[in-house]
């Protein structure tokens, strides 16, 4: 046997060997392909049935998102709306401001002016007095027997009897109190006004107060709630002192209730009047009820009267009937005939 024979041998067992390795190495690496391939295709599946959901998903996003951008327009479209009118509001009340800052200036002007301060009191006075009584109740601008004039009387009867209300209020102690820088001007003004009102109530006292012509009270209308209210808290003595000389110190509100209280009076004073008036009636009707049962009565006599006449005249209507007709019975002969013959 020659040498290189068991190497060729060898040589090509291991070739074939190599080659039997390789054919299963191929068929493994086949089915690894197909399995491979089958994987890439669930994966291609996956991903596909994963890119549909998330595509499905994207969609609902963005109508979800564009609903809530429509619901997010809508609101600040009627949020702008609503700053819009609060604007208008504003700009609305800004006007009114500026009107009333021009009408508080006035209104300044208006009392530091006595006369004109005393015609905004009597309008005011004008409007409570017109609002709760009637018109026969009371009287503007009166002439009293002593010759003075108040602003206006309540025409209630006796008693209390006409009541004299006056709206004129020296305000300038009251403003100069009010402005005073320290407290010791503060007092002077607190005494100027406190002599100020006795002045004043001294005055109505004397001019409006006449024993059998008024009551014995008279109003002072002051035009201002808060002053009224000031002067009430700070000087409750100027109100008793008033008081007791028969001048009774009435703001708006204290004034609307001594009108509906006047405005019974009032009212009670017309039912009353009226009652009497229905009390005369009803006698004068009680007096003609009288007077037709009289002449019912005559009348019913000369009905009785004028019965037993006619009773009487049927009965000679029956005799005279009777008496005809026993005339109708006699037998009296003819002689007209005969004395026609001759």
């Amino acid at each position: 046997m020659p040498d290189w024979l068991p190497i060729a041998l060898i040589a090509g067992v291991a070739a074939l060997a190599v080659l039997l390795l390789m054919l299963a190495l191929r068929g493994r690496a086949a089915e690894r392909m197909d399995r491979i391939a089958a994987t890439l295709d669930a994966i291609t599946a996956a991903q596909e049935r994963l890119a549909a959901r998330t595509d499905e998903r994207m969609r609902e996003q963005e109508r979800a998102l564009g609903q809530r951008l429509d619901v997010a327009a809508e609101r600040t479209q009627a949020t702008a709306s609503a700053i819009q009118q609060r604007l208008s509001v504003i700009d609305s009340a800004r006007q009114n401001i500026e009107a009333l800052g021009g009408q508080v200036t006035s209104l300044a002007a208006v009392l530091g002016n006595k006369q004109a301060r005393g015609a905004l009191g009597e309008v005011q006075l004008r409007d409570l007095v017109q609002d709760r009584l009637p018109p026969s109740g009371f009287a503007w601008q009166h002439t009293l027997s002593n010759g003075t004039r108040c602003d206006c009387l309540i025409r209630l009867p006796f008693p209390p009897g006409p009541i004299a209300v006056d709206s004129k209020f020296p305000l300038e102690a009251w403003a100069a109190m009010q402005d005073a820088p320290d407290v010791t001007s503060r007092a002077q003004a607190a005494r100027r006004f406190a002599a100020d009102i006795r002045r004043h109530v001294d005055d109505i006292s004397k001019k409006y107060l006449i024993p059998g012509e008024t009551a014995e009270g008279a109003l002072m209308f002051l035009p201002s709630e808060a002053i009224h209210a000031a002067l009430l808290a700070q000087h409750g003595d100027l109100f008793a002192e008033a008081a007791r000389r028969g001048v009774h110190i009435v703001g708006p509100s204290s004034f609307w209730a001594v009108l509906n209280t006047m405005r019974g009076l009032l009212r009670d004073a017309r039912l009353q009047d009226e009652a009497r008036r229905i009390r005369q009636q009803v006698e004068a009707l009680a007096e003609e009820t009288s007077r037709l049962e009289r002449r019912v009565g005559a009348l019913r006599g000369h009905y009785a009267a004028m019965a037993q006449d006619m009773r009487d005249i049927e009965v000679t209507a029956e005799k005279i009937a009777r008496r005809g007709d026993a005339i109708r019975a006699l037998d009296i002969p003819d002689e007209t005939p005969r004395k026609a013959a001759e």
